[in-house]
Formats: structure tokens, sequence, C-alpha cells
């Protein structure tokens, strides 16, 4: 049993959250802390031009009050969203956190990694705590 974890929730297209934090709870020690984390990845470049004023923030805005939404169903869940590198932002909120496990979702495989999603086979390889992936069904 785990005395805080940090569970990353992404908002990509067919992805359940439902899943990982199951199994966040059911690693959790009674009394245990969950932090539930979002990385939100820069827009690429060429699409800025393109896209509304304010439309990070209005973004940053309604992931936050979902992450909030998702936490006020758990006891001593806290939300945390954060920009930059996905696998380091995780990495980097565990390290500053002192998560003992990292709750994870596999998902979008590619040619770096066959079996896990490339952010879940660097926070795996790099991480300083246990990690659980949840596999996508």
């Amino acid at each position: 049993m785990y005395s805080h974890l940090l569970v990353t929730v992404a908002y990509d297209k067919g992805h359940d959250a439902g899943p990982v934090l199951e199994i966040a709870q059911a690693l959790a020690a009674p009394g245990a802390q969950i932090t539930l984390i979002h990385v939100m990845e820069p827009a690429p470049v060429f699409a800025l031009d393109y896209l509304p004023e304010g439309w990070r923030e209005e973004l940053r805005a309604a992931i936050v009050a979902d992450l909030e939404a998702l936490a006020s169903g758990m006891a001593k869940a806290t939300a945390l969203v954060v920009e930059g590198d996905a696998a380091h932002e995780i990495l980097e909120a565990a390290r500053e956190r002192s998560a003992d496990c990292i709750v994870i979702a596999s998902h979008r495989p590619g040619t770096q990694a066959l079996h896990l999603g490339s952010t879940a086979a660097k926070v795996v390889g790099r991480a300083q705590c246990a990690v659980h992936v949840a596999r996508r069904k």
C-alpha cells in the first residue's frame, strides 16, 4: 500500500480515467494522498495563429474543473495541471511531492515502445518510485 500516489489523467480521444483511478484507490493505504495530474503539452507553433485568443487559459480551467470533480470523489485527493513534456513533468511532480507510486495508463504505442506508450515507457525507465502501468483495454 502506498502513502502518496501520483495519478496521471490524459484527455486523449478514447482515453478513460476510470481504470487508473480504480487502481490508485486499490493501491492507496488508508489516509493516503492522491494527486491527479494532467500535463498540457505545448501547441505546435504552426497552429498558434489559428487558435482563438485565451484558448490555453480556457482549456486549463476546463481541465482543472474536471480533475477537481474527479478528486472530489476520493478522500485526500488533489488536482494538479502543469505544462511541458509529459514524462518530464510527471517525474518532476513525483519527486517534488515525494510520491511513492505513479499510476499511469499505457496508450498510443509507437516505434519507441511497442507495448507501452512512449510517455509511460519514459516514466517507467526513469522513475525513482514504484510505477503501476494500467493497460488500455
